[in-house]
């Protein structure tokens, strides 16, 4: 099980507790009714997908029910840390430890050229 700090509980919660809402540090426009259509796609749908630290949005559902901030290795799902929502973004870099490689159930349990498990 993931454990999650929340920085206003000031505790470790379950994972069961949270759920998670976006990117983090999202550039809003000033006045979302003059934009083009073109551009209330962009801000709106799309979004990137890196390997590797992210900055996201997260809502303490079953607990105080606050929205923070989280960066996020999307490789190890380690959370590296948790700030306040209106907190600046933090200037931690890439994750400081290398990664593993991330196996997979396919190279696991794949199988040979005559159907046998390895």
């Amino acid at each position: 099980m993931l454990l999650i700090y929340c920085p206003y509980c000031q505790e470790e919660r379950s994972e069961l507790e949270f759920r998670g809402a976006g990117d983090a540090h999202i550039a809003r426009p000033a006045d979302i009714a003059s934009i083009s259509d073109k551009a209330f796609e962009e801000y709106f749908f799309l979004r990137d997908n890196p390997k590797g630290l992210i900055f996201e949005r997260w809502r303490h559902m079953h607990g105080c029910g606050r929205f923070f901030n989280a960066a996020r290795d999307t490789i190890s799902d380690k959370f590296i840390m948790t700030y306040k929502a209106g907190e600046p973004k933090p200037d931690i870099g890439v994750a400081a430890e290398p990664h593993a490689p991330v196996e997979t159930y396919e190279a696991a349990f794949s199988e040979n050229a005559e159907g046998e498990a390895q």
